[in-house]
This record gives structure tokens, sequence and C-alpha cells, in this order.
């Protein structure tokens, strides 16, 4: 480590406590704390469960009660048993602590509309902003299956369709390539997988049903932001759990040389190099794996 890291990091600390008014009594000018305020945003958000939120937030439980007595006392959340177990108590926000969500959320898109105008080149500073997000976020990633026309979804697959057609020699055109069918990356067929931090798709990858034999895992992709984290090797194995749970006993991909990265994690993590299985024009390099499928 070099003899000024911990010193830039604590620069940076400095930094960020200050612009997002950590120590001010008045959090935005609302009456309270930064830390009330976030568990508003959290309920806001959608989170129900106490023990949820305290997870999320990183509270231990002796902060958590004092911060909800506080909002409970204003008038601006209600508790109660849960549903199924009344030891996992639910917090809802009432109407006044609605107005005081949506007051805080205006409150700070103008603030973050406000650091970026501040800076010339805003694009830099928001990959800056999404590495260290993920980095300090990297223990919280979630893991979702959902519908491949899910705008989150889409968002990946953008992006990942962008990269490669910067990556590659000649380009790429998704409608020129053997581009998956929604259904087959739906259950029982399949399966799309998105890896989410704090609300935001940093990655995805796609298990496609075929009637061949054999199932593709297609569309792996990690955000810039979110490389270096291991996030691409949790993917992998998720997507490859997914196939063994539904019964499918071997799988197949296919990939580019000049994706380098990916190439070297799929000879790291046991699949074979096997010759061309399909008339995709993009695709140099083709692998399968057999699966330990278990009834």
């Amino acid at each position: 480590m070099k003899a000024d890291s911990v010193a830039r990091i604590r620069r940076f600390q400095r930094a960020v406590t200050t612009e997002i008014g950590l120590l001010d009594a008045s959090f935005l000018g609302r009456g309270r704390p930064l830390g009330p305020a976030r568990v508003l945003n959290a309920i806001g958000s959608g989170r129900r469960e106490i023990s949820e939120i305290r997870a999320y937030l990183c509270l231990d439980s002796g902060l958590m009660s004092r911060l909800l007595r506080g909002l409970e006392a204003e008038g601006l959340i209600e508790v109660e048993p849960g549903t199924e177990d009344s030891r996992r108590r639910r917090v809802s926000l009432t109407a006044a602590g609605q107005q005081e969500y949506t007051a805080y959320e205006a409150l700070s898109d103008t603030k973050a509309r406000e650091v970026l105008s501040r800076h010339t080149a805003p694009d830099a500073l928001l990959a800056a902003m999404d590495l260290v997000a993920s980095a300090l976020g990297k223990d919280r990633i979630a893991f979702e299956v959902t519908d491949p026309r899910d705008p989150r979804a889409q968002t990946c697959m953008r992006a990942y369709y962008a990269e490669l057609a910067a990556r590659f020699d000649r380009g790429f055109d998704v409608s020129l390539s053997s581009d998956p069918q929604v259904q087959d990356m739906l259950p029982p067929r399949g399966a799309f997988l998105i890896a989410v931090s704090d609300g935001l798709p940093v990655g995805c990858v796609g298990l496609k049903g075929t009637d061949q034999g054999y199932a593709e895992v297609k569309r792996l992709w990690v955000s810039p932001a979110a490389r270096g984290l291991g996030l691409s090797r949790r993917l992998m194995r998720r997507v490859e759990d997914i196939a063994a749970q539904a019964g499918v006993a071997l799988l197949r991909l296919d990939t580019n040389s000049a994706l380098g990265e990916a190439v070297a994690l799929y000879r790291k993590t046991g699949w074979c190099e096997i010759g061309r299985f399909n008339d995709d024009p993009y695709p140099d390099l083709f692998f399968e794996k057999q699966l330990d499928v278990r009834s």
C-alpha cells in the first residue's frame, strides 16, 4: 500500500461527510438528523420488516429501536406485529410520514443534481461514485431471478451490447446474433438473473432452455464499476445451480476471444472447450460443462 493511501481515503471520507450533511442536526433542513431520515427512506422505498431495515442500514438493535421510537413519536410511522410471526415486527409510513419521505426525495434529488452541475466531467464523477458504491456494498449485492423484459434486465443487456460493439473489431449488431427468445429465459424453460447493488442493476446472466439435450448460458455481463469483486464468478455459480435444480445435466456457452476475462473465468471454473455448435457469426470459442444433477 502506498504511503498516502490511508490519507487519501480519509480525505474522501471527510469530503463525503461534509457534502451529505452527516453532522447536521437538521438533515436537508427537515428538522431531524440523517439517521431518522435514512430509516424513513428505507421504509418509503419498500422495506417493511424491522429486521430487514436493520440489516440494510447496518444498525444495532438498540439504535434501531431509538430511531423508530422517535419517528413514531413524530407520527411518521406505525409499528405492528408481523402477520405470521409477531416477533417479526413491521413498520409503515403514516400519511405524514409519506409526506416527509416525498419531501426528502425531492430535496435529495436536487442535491444530487447540484453536485453533478459543479463538475466539468459529470460522467467521470458518476463512474467514480459507482465504483466506490459497488466496492463498499460488495457484501450486500443481491441476486434476483426476473423476467428478461424487466427494465433492470434491459438496462444490463443494453450495456452489454454496447460493450460488445466497442470491443469487437467489426462491432456488434444484436439482430445478427443468435439472440435468445424471451420465453427461452423464463421458468420453467430457463431463467434470467440480475445482480442488484442497493436498487441498481450491476450484472446479469441468462439461462436459455433448448430442446437439444442441453441449456445455454447467455448474456453474462458485469458493470465496469463492479468488476474485480468476484461478481462474474458468483453469477455463473448461481446460474449453474439454477440449471442443476431444474434437472439440466449439460450446459453450453459461446464467447469471443476478445473477451479475455470471460474466457479465463470459464477455463478456471471447469468449462471445457468444444467445437462450434451454432451458426452465430460473433463467437469464436465454445464451451460446455457437465453438472451434478441429483434427484
